[in-house]
């Protein structure tokens, strides 16, 4: 049998090392493997904590030498140190919400170090003040001066100064915070789901807050546990201290064969450094402790936490290097165990700082890059559909008015469009919407062109360094310049050089600039489309902004009665025959009758333009305060009340073209007439026959204002200034 083995093992050596190798921990490629993967873990801080944790765990149990309790005790110094510089160099505890694990640890390090510590002072305490390490030692002799009893007093002072003072008020803070933190929890999560529901914080932001709400919550939780580690320190310190005093005694004169005298001095001597080493640390992360817990809040997992904080402050590793640096120097002191440890941490804030310069630089590029315009990139299919509502558009010759080469006159036209969007809303109660000034090559050098939706509704042509000059009488100026027509009301008028200007005003001519040419046209134009302007949005915003109790009629009325729609239609009825919608509260209360009759818009705005009698003649008076008419006489009245076929909503005219074109050479004649006598009169019919006078009449004088008999204000002083 054995033969039978022996012989597969000689048939089998070639696979054999393969084999091994393919296994963790057996041949030479696998054990390298293996440790590298090891270091690798370590380096990344996925193994180095808990390997540290193992370390100090192993130090309650296993005894350690003079020189390694040295570097260990260094390294509870710098330790406790770090943690103070970072707790003064965060913005907020969120910053370091690894605190509560680092203070475990720190805990757990020093009372290992007080456990390995108190071995070798009573196993060598009888041979010397070296017999626990140089750094106990150094801070026995340098502290106390030699005298015990000093060692004492500054012991109990730290201790006191630790456990009643810093420990109990950090704690304190913790528990009071804790509580408040978490009584406060509901009331900010409805605040970050009230601003989620109102839409002024995505879903993305109010998740973010909740997360740190929480961790906040959770770290001055674990502050108000962790303050206990701190406080359970010092009384161990303090029952390490008096054990340490009184076994050393005991064992010095019973086994060491030591007098009393000699035994109280070594061994307090011993126990009084080996105290202050470890309350010193103590009380520095308990200041630390103090100072993260008065700031409030925190995140963090502890490998990833501990790594990403420490090195996120390179001052604080600078700080801790240069305190290690004063501290070798001390006298007594090992050198080479805070040196060592200085270089450390001065390496690590030098690495950092670089690496934080780095990423600010990288920060400091996207930014630039970010402010360099991208190449420009095919507009998208949906920005075709947008549409400009005011829009004028400019020959290449008057771009100097827009493009700033003529300063005055481009803060000209800009403040006449301000001033004309204020005129607006004051005499027609409409916001007028934004005008949009562009170039069109395809228009004549000086011409230009106004459109309403994109729908050319008038144009005409400027000269941006000349003046209009138009005679009052109607007549043909006798200036020399370039003949024209006037663009918004026809007339004829001539464009002359700058020179002239005063010569013109001196004639008695009307003179005007290129600028207050195109705002009265602008004006004319958008008061004859002011009822396309007026938007269901717009009726909307007027509707938001009356006073609460107007704000009630319209929940009275709206949706049951009328829709929004409905009164927009009423709204912009009355804004084609240019009747301001101001009084929006009396229109309102109009409509709010009118609907319990009928539900058709014209007839709705009829009835409102009774609720507006006052308004109605006081914007069609005379200079002189009276109403200049133009009456249409019973034979006229009846005539048209008579062709009236229908009923309702269905009613329409059905008159003779004859008998019509005979009713439009009158009103010309009339109008004519008053115009020659200086009067811009009104034409007055009854209430039922207004909307087909009015249609008819706009055809040809789409100015003149048509008005019933039941828009006559009683106190409205009139002057008939013709009948048909």
């Amino acid at each position: 049998m054995s033969e039978e083995t022996n012989t597969k093992a000689a048939q089998g050596g070639s696979d054999s090392a393969p084999s091994a190798a393919r296994v963790p921990g057996l041949g030479a490629a696998g054990g390298s493997a293996f440790f590298q993967d090891l270091w690798g873990a370590i380096k990344q801080g996925d193994l180095g904590l808990a390997a540290g944790v193992m370390v100090i765990l192993v130090m309650l149990i296993v005894p350690m030498p003079a020189m390694l309790l040295d570097m260990f005790l260094a390294i509870s110094i710098i330790f406790s140190v770090m943690i103070l510089m970072v707790g003064l160099f965060i913005q907020k505890p969120l910053e370091f919400s690894a605190f509560p694990t680092v203070l475990l640890i720190a805990t757990m390090l020093r009372l290992s170090l007080n456990m390995a510590s108190t071995r070798l002072i009573l196993a060598h305490g009888h041979e010397g003040a070296d017999a626990a390490g140089n750094v106990i030692a150094a801070f026995g002799s340098f502290v106390m001066g030699g005298n015990f009893v000093i060692g004492i007093i500054v012991f109990a002072i730290l201790v006191i100064v630790n456990f009643i003072v810093i420990t109990k008020g950090s704690g304190r803070i913790a528990e009071v915070s804790a509580r408040f933190t978490l009584d406060a929890m509901p009331g900010k999560q409805m605040a970050i789901d009230a601003d989620l529901g109102a839409g002024l914080i995505d879903e993305e932001t109010a998740r973010t807050r909740r997360k740190e709400l929480e961790s906040e919550s959770t770290f001055f939780g674990s502050m108000d546990g962790a303050s206990k580690f701190v406080r359970g320190d010092a009384v161990a310190g303090l029952m390490i201290t008096f054990i340490n005093v009184i076994g050393g005694i005991v064992i010095g004169v019973m086994q060491q064969n030591l007098t009393f005298a000699q035994a109280a001095e070594n061994y307090t001597l011993l126990t009084i450094g080996d105290g202050l080493v470890s309350q010193i640390p103590a009380l520095i992360v308990s200041t630390a402790a103090g100072i993260l817990v008065s700031k409030a809040g925190v995140e963090g997992a502890a490998d990833k936490a501990l790594v990403r904080q420490f090195t996120g402050y390179p001052k604080a590793l600078g700080m801790s290097a240069f305190v290690m640096v004063v501290l070798s120097f001390l006298p007594g002191m090992p050198m080479l165990p805070f040196l060592a440890l200085a270089g450390a941490a001065g390496y690590l804030a030098r690495q950092a700082s670089k690496k934080h310069a780095r990423e600010k630089a990288v920060e400091v590029a996207a930014k630039v890059e970010a402010e360099v315009p991208d190449e420009p990139q095919e507009a998208p299919i949906s920005d075709s559909l947008k549409m400009d509502v005011l829009r004028i558009e400019l020959g290449y010759a008057l771009l100097p008015i827009i493009n700033g080469r003529n300063k005055q006159e481009t803060d000209q036209v800009t403040e006449q469009i301000k001033a004309l969007r204020r005129q607006i809303a004051s005499d027609m109660g409409v916001i007028m919407p934004s005008v949009r000034i562009l170039d069109n090559i395809q228009l004549g050098a000086n011409d230009y062109m106004i459109k309403v939706k994109e729908v050319d509704a008038g144009g005409g042509s400027l000269f941006p360094n000349q003046f209009m000059v138009m005679d009052p009488a109607g007549g043909q100026v006798r200036l020399p310049g370039t003949h024209t027509t006037e663009p918004t009301f026809g007339l004829p008028a001539t464009w002359v050089e700058a020179q002239y200007r005063e010569e013109a005003n001196l004639l008695g001519y009307t003179v005007v600039d290129p600028a207050t040419v195109i705002s009265t046209h602008l004006t004319e134009t958008i008061k004859s489309h002011i009822s396309e302007l007026l938007t269901y949005a717009d009726v909307q915003v007027l509707l938001k902004k009356l006073d609460e109790e107007q704000s009630k009629l319209v929940e009275d009325i709206v949706p049951t009665q009328i829709s929004i729609s409905g009164i927009q239609r009423v709204l912009q009825a009355l804004l084609e025959e240019r009747i301001s919608i101001r009084d929006l509260g009396t229109i309102l209360e109009g409509i709010a009758e009118a609907i319990g009759s009928t539900r058709n818009p014209n007839a709705i705005a009829e009835h409102v333009r009774t609720r507006l009698a006052r308004q109605i003649c006081s914007a069609n008076q005379a200079p002189g305060g009276y109403l200049p008419l133009i009456s249409l006489s019973p034979v006229w009245e009846s005539a048209f009340l008579e062709s009236i076929i229908g009923d309702g909503d269905d009613r329409q005219l059905a008159m003779a073209p004859s008998k019509l074109q005979e009713f439009v050479g009158l009103v010309r004649d009339a109008y004519d007439a008053a115009a020659n006598q200086g009067e811009v009169p009104v034409l007055l019919c009854s209430a039922q026959s207004r909307p087909f006078v009015r249609s008819i009449v706009e055809r040809f004088r789409a100015h003149t204002f048509v008005m019933s008999q039941n828009e006559v204000h009683p106190r409205a002083r009139l002057k008939t200034v013709a009948t048909i």
